[in-house]
């Protein structure tokens, strides 16, 4: 088995793997008398079916049997409220300097104490879809949030025969040391004060994120958001992914079949909204035979440089998918849209973020016919999508000695914007750039990790890295033409790229419509302080919470190099 559910006597214990404070306070929960099992996926649509306030549309779930489901399955609407997104501001990570894991244990503890009074469903779902990596992620919510763990056993992989089958023959994660995830939740949760509770280690005076990544546990408090769930799941997933050897992408990652025969396989990594999904699933107008991995969550070996995805199916905005639009064929579910009667008194689903900002769609493997579960060919190239204005259509990172710490650093000082997606605090500029390294929001780990394993990607596997611009460049709009026709060019080899200007480790495809001038002082001020931002941000990393994400100084230097040179 990928990760351990089953111990023997004499492996239970302080001090054994799997057996941590938090994760003792959170795994007890799931054993309680009032909770109930649900083992299929028809069982987990039937209750959220009819929970209360669940619409169920007239829009059929397509080819639903091969999904678990009954034939005459319907697209189920669920809709959370005021809330419509991730918020960052609720995580806390057990580990990290300032996080007061004693406080947050007691915070927990007291939310499954009141938890008794409720009836607690159980659910469990396989992430990662190939032998190489596997492991079984439990979920235990309460009635009435019988949407958001159908949603979750949609989203990650149910225990299909197959899957069962196949999960028992996988190989084990971390010499079977690696425990099983277990998410305890509560979104109903409010804050009351209790004897020896203090509220005052949370981040956010209402809801909760909790991670003990390091025991694979998490306990979810005052979020209706399905996405925390997802992300929760997969922030788990990427942290045993992590320390096992495989670097953890927050992207999408695409094979490319050429006309020889050879292969090219793309990684694209980008917050919601960059344009990743957009790129993961173009098909070029057929050039290629095309295969997807996912436009999520994967992982890459890195060492084999093969990678495996973790997720079947997609969780994608609805706002460019209207009503009737034949992609909404493939819908699973859907959160945060309208509805309305159509002409002959269908309950039809009305997207386009009329209702909110992000309404969301669980979309079937189906909506992307070339998918597969592992891609075996290495990876070639890195493309790290940024919203910078400064920055061209595309550059290419090189040069011998710098372009190892170069091509990783870029990565983890990735500069973007914020979308839809995420819940921030009122009065937030959603059109300044801010730093996402790796385009990860969801590490629990020292930044440092992602920084070795990508660079080790470039120096020892030879992955080429380029930086994509996606946004506006000094106030003309990319389009995603622009981009697709660079991609083609570079998969086809045709790409001619040169030294930009006085930068001896980048080099520029010249776009047109795109051309940077580097004689214009304004945009030579604007593009150094950019790059500038660049290093504070890394200066940044090994002062703030104590140094929890210092990088090596090679990183800084490489940044710093690159200022010089404007």
């Amino acid at each position: 088995m990928s990760t351990k559910a089953y111990y023997p006597i004499n492996e239970i214990g302080a001090g054994k793997p799997g057996f941590s404070k938090t994760r003792s306070i959170i795994e007890a929960a799931f054993y309680g008398n009032n909770v109930v099992k649900v083992n299929t996926l028809k069982e987990a649509y039937e209750l959220a079916k009819n929970s209360p306030g669940t619409i169920v549309t007239d829009m059929p779930v397509y080819r639903g049997e091969e999904f678990g489901l009954e034939k005459d399955a319907k697209v189920l609407l669920f809709n959370d409220g005021a809330v419509t997104g991730r918020y960052a501001a609720a995580r806390r990570i057990k580990g990290e300097p300032g996080v007061d894991s004693a406080k947050l244990d007691k915070v927990a503890m007291d939310a499954i104490y009141e938890s008794r009074w409720k009836t607690m469903y159980h659910a469990e779902v396989f992430v990662g879809l190939d032998p190489e990596f596997m492991v079984k992620a439990h979920l235990l919510i309460p009635e009435g949030e019988e949407n958001i763990m159908y949603n979750w056993m949609l989203n990650f992989q149910y225990m299909s025969d197959e899957y069962v089958k196949m999960y028992k023959k996988s190989k084990p994660v971390g010499e079977g040391k690696e425990p099983d995830i277990y998410i305890f939740s509560d979104p109903q949760w409010i804050p009351q004060e209790r004897p020896d509770v203090d509220f005052s280690c949370l981040s956010d005076p209402l809801t909760l994120c909790y991670f003990d990544t390091a025991e694979n546990c998490a306990c979810i408090l005052g979020m209706r958001y399905f996405g925390e769930h997802k992300k929760g799941t997969l922030t788990m997933a990427w942290a045993i992914a992590n320390r096992n050897g495989y670097a953890s992408c927050h992207g999408g990652q695409k094979e490319y079949t050429l006309a020889d025969g050879s292969k090219f396989v793309a990684s694209v990594f980008g917050l919601s909204g960059s344009g990743k999904s957009t790129l993961t699933h173009a098909k070029h107008g057929g050039k290629y035979p095309i295969t997807v991995l996912h436009d999520d969550a994967f992982i890459i070996n890195t060492d084999t440089c093969s990678s495996v995805a973790l997720e079947p199916t997609y969780f994608d905005k609805t706002a460019d998918y209207p009503t009737g639009c034949p992609d909404n064929q493939y819908l699973l579910s859907a959160q945060n849209c309208s509805a309305t009667m159509d002409e002959e008194g269908h309950i039809q689903l009305v997207t386009e973020d009329i209702r909110n900002g992000n309404g969301r769609a669980i979309k079937s493997k189906l909506w992307s016919p070339n998918r597969v579960y592992k891609i075996d060919a290495p990876v070639n190239a890195i493309f790290w999508i940024m919203k910078d204005p400064t920055i061209p259509p595309v550059v290419k990172l090189k040069g011998a000695i710098q372009k190892i710490a170069l091509a990783s650093v870029m990565g983890a000082t990735l500069a973007t914007k914020t979308s839809t997606a995420e819940r921030v605090a009122a009065g937030t500029d959603l059109n300044a750039l801010r730093i996402v390294p790796y385009a990860n929001p969801f590490r629990t780990y020292p930044l440092i990790n992602d920084y070795e394993k990508f660079k080790k990607l470039v120096e020892e596997k030879n992955v080429d890295c380029y930086i994509v611009n996606t946004g506006d460049f000094m106030g003309k709009k990319v389009q995603p033409k622009d981009t697709l026709g660079i991609l083609e060019a570079i998969v086809e080899g045709k790409a001619e790229f040169k030294q930009w200007g006085a930068f001896e480790d980048i080099e520029i495809m010249e776009w047109e419509g795109f051309v940077p001038d580097l004689n214009d002082e304004e945009y030579k001020a604007q593009l150094k302080n950019a790059m500038q931002n660049r290093v504070n941000a890394v200066e940044g990393f090994a002062v703030n919470k104590d140094g929890y994400d210092k990088l090596p100084e090679e990183a800084l230097e490489a940044l710093k190099k690159l200022v010089a040179e404007i």
